[in-house]
């Protein structure tokens, strides 16, 4: 298991403002507590209210803000986690797509509700964003020439309670991982809330699986 850099983590963070809101896309699904779906959405995330953008992008800060190390861990996928059908593969292919594939999608939600034991009804959250990294200088200044564009997954899954309010996000993950102001698709960051409460069944099952 690597380290993760809080620098890098809170550079991202930045760009999650409304004013310098990094997200293009939201998605996601409404499941019960027995790993059904009630509903999906998908949409351009600039096409949501001020009201929901920022209810949004607090739930998607959550992941890279959280404290590194401890409860935003890194991990690498090894070659037998990457083979074709592996959720690496699928993982992929949402950011290429951009969350634009449903079919997708639904697969992903499929899986994770087969494979996660719920206490109550909860959604999972997809959100796809973009970062252009710039350049630094050796006095650590921001130049203007761009270094790279990190494409990204953020992922959260939130209890929900009444007309699908959701919580804080229990558990979550920023794929590829940010690590040297560069983005690492051989690891993933993966975020729980509560430090002592194990999560590693539901790691191996949903992030080091096949769909």
């Amino acid at each position: 298991m690597g380290k993760i850099n809080r620098e890098d983590m809170l550079e991202l963070t930045r760009r999650m403002t409304l004013k310098r809101n990094c997200f293009s896309r939201i998605a996601g699904a409404y499941m019960d507590r027995e790993g059904f779906v009630d509903g999906t959405f998908n949409k351009h995330f600039q096409r949501l209210s001020a009201k929901e953008q920022k209810q949004n992008l607090e739930i998607a800060k959550k992941i890279p803000f959280a404290e590194t190390n401890v409860r935003l861990k890194e991990y690498s996928f090894e070659e037998k986690d990457r083979t074709p059908g592996s959720i690496w593969q699928m993982l992929m292919a949402l950011k290429e797509c951009e969350l634009k594939n449903d079919a997708m999608l639904d697969i992903f939600y499929e899986v994770f509700g087969e494979r996660y034991q719920a206490q109550g009804d909860y959604a999972v959250y997809f959100f796809y964003g973009s970062y252009d990294v710039p350049l630094k200088a050796e006095d650590k200044e921001s130049l203007w020439e761009s270094e790279e564009v990190y494409s990204f997954l953020i992922c959260a899954l939130c209890p929900v309670s009444g007309d699908y309010e959701p919580g804080e996000p229990e558990w979550g993950f920023l794929f590829p991982a940010f690590k040297d102001r560069s983005g690492d698709v051989w690891r993933i960051n993966v975020f729980q809330a509560e430090e002592k409460k194990s999560y590693g069944e539901l790691l191996e099952k949903v992030v080091f699986s096949h769909a």
